[in-house]
């Protein structure tokens, strides 16, 4: 799915349901194979998918198929206007505070509301800001906008969960967010495509357009694709969970509910220092290439849809590297993977070996991802997994934030080669912490066992 802040998309206020963003991540990274027997009508019939999530899956499609091209290309964008790294750092950085802001009110509204009104307001506003931004070249402006773009989106992440998981059953569900999930990905690399190519269409048929007007076009035409999302909405109906049944959530009150696990104490910090390192390079890659390394737009649009093949695969991959190699090991040996790569983009001068590079660190550190979130969740008691989750997903947001904002000034004032060579000295800095962090994260994943077997 579309994840506005690399990817922190968050689950829906209720801190059940930011557990549950996790633990479905898991679930459908280890399920890939329930995806290929979609396309056979008998296992389409026997999962009995309602009208319903039907409905949802229209909109998310369009959803994904108009952002998914719309991140991609925005920095682009910018920079064909003259906006420099610093800019595009403030301007990213305020769309992730404004996501981060927007969670807990459309938390309230989708449980005071129902997720349907949440659904209506985000698939007009979204829309109607993201083409502001496409139009108005002002950089207060930007900034301004940024923030109000990413206060409406976020209440995608708050929708998502509930209303699959209340559109499909018990025995249905795994397979409704791979379908999902898969399609989006399938929509992101057509996406790239499109971009590398449009302008090329377009002089074919006799239309001269500059680079800039291009784009303009294409984020226009996005923001008007994602607005196509609200017809299946308009007809979507979603069951509100049921008064002790499945969906319903336990009101936890109190300041107890937010006293950290000791374990949780450890995982933080270096979490918070890989989510960073991860925003502090993704949004301006394709900046990087463009204007350092002068790949063009049409390289750019395959290299993206390469990128998007290669996520793909390693979802399919990663189970089986971390039942090999460990959940420890595999965590470590991707992100430090992520390291040797920053650090040789960092001397990289020959475009082809740039570009390879770029890939191959886009596949470590989304391998990584998985792994970081089971080793969360096999590390805490049922019971505490909530509040983890949620302090996890605030504090990557923040650091996301701050490290775009921080990023961008620093590409600006020292060029790309001193600073990826100091983020890779950061990813290499948190390896080795959750390296450290083995011994108690298996006296605690021993410890939880003990007590919820006690407990039951």
């Amino acid at each position: 799915m579309i994840e506005p802040t690399i990817e922190t998309v968050s689950g829906p206020v209720s801190e059940t349901m930011l557990a549950g963003a996790a633990l479905e991540h898991e679930k459908t990274v280890s399920s890939w194979r329930d995806v290929l027997p979609w396309v056979k009508g008998k296992n389409l019939r026997e999962r009995s998918l309602s009208r319903g999530y039907w409905l949802f899956f229209s909109a998310a499609f369009f959803y994904d198929a108009g952002y998914c091209v719309y991140f991609f290309l925005f920095n682009l964008y910018l920079l064909d206007l003259g906006f420099n790294e610093r800019a595009m750092g403030w301007i990213g950085g305020a769309f992730t505070l404004g996501s981060v802001a927007g969670t807990l009110p459309s938390g309230a509204i989708a449980r005071r509301f129902g997720v349907r009104p949440l659904l209506l307001a985000l698939f007009v506003s979204a829309p109607a800001l993201s083409a502001a931004r496409a139009a108005w070249m002002w950089e207060p402006a930007q900034i301004g906008l940024a923030f109000l773009a990413g206060l409406a989106m976020s209440g995608w992440g708050v929708c998502y969960l509930p209303a699959v998981a209340r559109l499909t059953s018990e025995e249905n569900r795994t397979a409704g967010f791979s379908l999902i999930y898969s399609v989006s990905i399938g929509t992101s690399m057509l996406g790239g495509l499109v971009c590398g190519y449009l302008r090329q269409w377009l002089a074919g048929v006799g239309i001269a357009m500059q680079p800039a007007e291009v784009k303009r076009l294409i984020l226009l035409l996005s923001s008007a694709i994602a607005f196509a999302g609200i017809v299946p909405v308009l007809r979507l109906r979603v069951p509100e969970p049921a008064a002790g049944g499945e969906g319903a959530q336990e009101v936890v009150t109190g300041w107890r509910q937010w006293k950290l696990d000791p374990f949780l104490k450890r995982f933080l910090p270096p979490m918070a220092l890989w989510a960073g390192v991860v925003a502090a390079f993704t949004p301006f890659a394709v900046v990087y290439l463009e204007h350092d390394l002068r790949v063009s737009m049409t390289n750019i649009g395959l290299i993206f849809t390469v990128v998007q093949l290669l996520q793909f695969t390693m979802g399919l991959l990663v189970p089986y590297l971390f039942r090999k190699t460990g959940l420890m090991n595999g965590i470590v040996l991707t992100q430090m993977a992520a390291a040797l790569v920053l650090a040789s983009l960092a001397g990289a001068h020959h475009q082809g070996l740039a570009v390879a590079l770029y890939m191959t660190f886009s596949a470590a550190q989304w391998a990584s991802t998985p792994g970081l979130y089971n080793l969360l969740m096999d590390s805490l008691p049922d019971a505490e997994r909530s509040t983890a989750a949620a302090m996890t997903m605030f504090t990557n947001a923040l650091s996301g934030a701050a490290a775009t904002a921080l990023a961008g000034a620093l590409f600006t004032r020292f060029g790309y080669p001193p600073v990826l060579l100091g983020l890779a000295g950061m990813a290499a800095a948190v390896t080795l912490m959750f390296r450290l962090m083995t011994p108690a994260t298996r006296w605690r994943s021993a410890g939880a066992k003990a007590r919820e077997q006690g407990s039951g």
